[in-house]
């Protein structure tokens, strides 16, 4: 349950959306990070009765980009104009009104993540699918040149070294591989990126692949640091076959140079590594997870001829 003020704020949203609607309940959604993801279900005028989802963006986002709000309302305008399966967008408030931080209204879709599927290798078609879909957008499009350089974003990960390393993730030589040639060689257009384009992202009805979801780290550049993150969550989600064969799918879908892949596979390798023993709560898995990532960390090295 939430405070009856909350409840208040939330009701003034939805008769945002429709003056004679009513909200009948809203609810916190677990799982936001960077963001507070709140459903509310709502009661039209005429007695219909829908569910929407008000995302309000953290500090954090909010610091590096005043306008993440704007430019996530404006993205997912276009991502439904092109018939992706994104979320509708129904508003967006930056008046202040009812909340200090602007906030977006977008469409509750009915769906759940699915990590144990009946057919794991129909799911991994559906991924590489959509997300070769997703790069087909290109990124001098009005409503994507204006979102960050992937390259830039990872250019102070790379950069910042910290003064004690994880040697069990292999993290000097990742660093080193990359501080030598950043940014990697780009032979690829640059596209529209997901940012963060995993299973937990991404939702499911009855088999299909009914909504990409969290397009808040939304990029411009090689699609390859897409391949890359997903590569990665892919095989700890799903194994080594289960990442080759999403990987052949998406190559055999979309026209793009892999030579730069290793590289966007170390940048992917690098973001976890000092975070696993947060994301998992036993032992057991956190060993297969390290295990894992040693693995891509090596083919990655391996397929650039590195030590």
């Amino acid at each position: 349950m939430m405070e009856a003020n909350q409840d208040e704020k939330f009701a003034q949203v939805a008769r945002k959306l429709d003056p004679q609607s009513s909200l009948l309940r809203a609810w916190v959604l677990k799982g936001g990070v960077s963001a507070q993801v709140t459903a509310l279900e709502v009661e039209r005028a005429d007695g219909q009765i829908i569910k929407l989802i008000v995302r309000q963006h953290g500090a954090v986002d909010l610091e590096q980009n005043s306008d993440v709000a704007a430019d996530e309302f404006t993205l997912l305008q276009l991502l439904h104009a092109e018939g992706l399966p994104a979320p509708k967008p129904y508003l967006l408030d930056q008046s202040g009104e009812i909340f200090a931080t602007p906030y977006i209204v977008i469409e509750y879709i009915e769906g759940e993540t699915e990590f144990a599927p009946a057919n794991p290798a129909d799911l991994l078609s559906q991924l590489a699918t959509h997300l070769a879909r997703i790069h087909s957008i290109d990124g001098s499009k009005p409503a994507i040149s204006v979102l960050p350089r992937q390259e830039r974003r990872f250019a102070g990960i790379v950069r910042d070294r910290p003064p004690a390393l994880d040697a069990a993730g292999d993290e000097a030589r990742i660093r080193d591989a990359l501080e030598a040639v950043w940014p990697p060689p780009q032979r690829n257009r640059s596209v529209l990126l997901h940012g963060d384009y995993w299973p937990g992202n991404v939702l499911w009805k009855n088999g299909e692949l009914v909504a990409i979801i969290d397009w808040e780290d939304a990029a411009v550049g090689d699609p390859l640091a897409d391949v890359g993150n997903s590569r990665l969550e892919i095989l700890w989600a799903f194994g080594v076959e289960g990442m080759q064969s999403f990987t052949q799918q998406y190559q055999a879908m979309a026209a793009i140079d892999f030579t730069s892949l290793p590289y966007w596979d170390l940048c992917a390798a690098l973001r976890p590594i000092a975070k696993i023993g947060e994301w998992v709560e036993d032992e057991t898995t956190e060993r297969a997870m390290r295990e894992r990532l040693h693995w891509f960390i090596a083919q990655a090295l391996d397929r650039l001829s590195l030590p």
